[in-house]
C-alpha cells in the first residue's frame, strides 16, 4: 500500500515537474512584460511587485510613419496592430488550407486506397524529414516566379506545404482502419458518399483533425527564418518577423509583450484543445498504424 502510493507521489512529482518546466518561459516572460523599467534593472527577476500594462500600451499608442519607415530606435513606430492583423488571418489561412488538402489527401490514400497508395503515404512521411532550410531555395524561387515576393501570400502557400506531410499520414492513417459498417449502411440507405463523408466520417474524426490543426498552427507559429525573408516591407509583417525587425534589444520590456501577445493566446489555445490532440494522435497510431 505504501509502495502504491510512493509510486503514484512519484508519478505525480515528475509530472509536477514537467509541467513546471514547460510553463517557467511563458510565465517569466509575463513577469517581464508586466514591470516597470525600474523595477526590471533593482526588482526581482521571478516576481512583480508593481505590475503594469504600460508595455502593452506602448505598442498600440502611435501609429506608424505614413512613409512606412521605421525611425530607428523608437519602437512606437513600429505598426504592431498591423503584424497582428496579419498573423492572425495568416495562420488562420494556413490552418485552414492544410486542413482542406489533407483531408482529401488523407482520405484519398487511406479510405480509397488507389493503386501504391501505401507507397505514396510513406514518401510524403519520408518529405517530413527534410530540413527545413534545405527547402528555403526551392521555395524562393518558386515564391519569385509566382511574384509573391512580400506578400502574405507567400507564406500562405508555404506554410501548408510545411504541414501536410505529417497531417496527411495521420489522417490517413486513421482512416485506413476505422471501421466501415457506419459508411456502408449510410451507403445502403441510398446516401451519396458526399453526405457520408460529411455528416459521418468528419465528426467520428474530429480528434485527428484537431490534432492536424494544431500541428499546422505549430508550425506557422514557429517560423522565424521563412517569414523574415520573404516578407520585407514593414506593413507585411508578422508578429515574429517584424519582432526581429525592430532596432531595440531584446530586454526592452515592450518586445517582451508583443512577444506575449502572440505567445501566449496560441499557448491557451492548444491547451484548451490538449485532451482532443492526444485523442487523435492516439487514435491514429492504434487504428492506423
Amino acid at each position: 500500500m505504501i509502495g502504491r502510493a510512493a509510486k503514484k507521489l512519484g508519478h505525480a512529482g515528475l509530472v509536477l515537474l514537467v509541467a513546471v518546466y514547460s510553463l517557467f518561459p511563458i510565465y517569466f516572460m509575463l513577469v517581464q512584460s508586466l514591470k516597470t523599467p525600474q523595477e526590471d534593472v533593482f526588482g526581482h527577476p521571478l516576481f512583480v511587485l508593481h505590475p503594469t500594462l504600460d508595455n502593452y500600451r506602448e505598442l498600440f499608442t502611435s501609429e506608424p510613419p505614413p512613409d512606412g519607415i521605421i525611425s530607428r530606435g523608437l519602437l512606437r513606430a513600429y505598426p504592431f496592430l498591423r503584424w497582428m492583423a496579419n498573423t492572425a488571418i495568416l495562420f488562420a489561412g494556413a490552418v485552414a488550407l492544410t486542413l482542406v488538402a489533407s483531408v482529401m489527401a488523407g482520405y484519398g490514400l487511406g479510405r480509397l486506397r488507389p493503386p501504391g497508395w501505401r507507397w505514396w503515404r510513406r514518401a510524403l512521411f519520408a518529405t517530413y524529414a527534410i530540413p527545413h532550410t534545405i527547402l528555403f531555395v526551392p521555395l524562393y524561387q518558386v515564391v519569385i516566379r509566382l511574384g509573391l515576393d512580400d506578400s502574405l501570400l507567400a507564406l500562405l502557400l508555404v506554410y501548408p506545404v510545411l504541414a501536410l506531410p505529417f497531417c496527411v499520414w495521420i489522417l490517413s492513417a486513421y482512416w485506413e482502419r476505422l471501421p466501415r459498417d457506419i459508411e456502408d449502411a449510410a451507403l445502403v440507405d441510398g446516401a451519396s458518399r458526399a453526405a457520408v463523408f460529411f455528416r459521418i466520417v468528419l465528426p467520428v474524426s474530429r480528434p485527428v483533425l484537431v490534432t492536424a490543426g494544431v500541428f499546422a498552427l505549430g508550425t506557422a507559429a514557429s517560423d522565424f527564418m521563412l517569414a523574415s525573408i520573404f516578407l520585407l516591407d514593414p506593413r507585411t509583417l508578422t508578429i515574429p518577423a517584424g519582432i526581429g525587425s525592430m532596432d531595440v534589444s531584446l530586454e526592452e520590456l515592450p518586445v517582451v509583450a508583443g512577444i506575449n501577445l502572440m505567445a501566449i493566446p496560441i499557448a491557451l489555445l492548444c491547451a484548451a484543445l490538449a485532451r482532443s490532440y492526444v485523442r487523435g494522435l492516439t487514435g491514429a497510431l492504434t487504428e492506423g498504424t
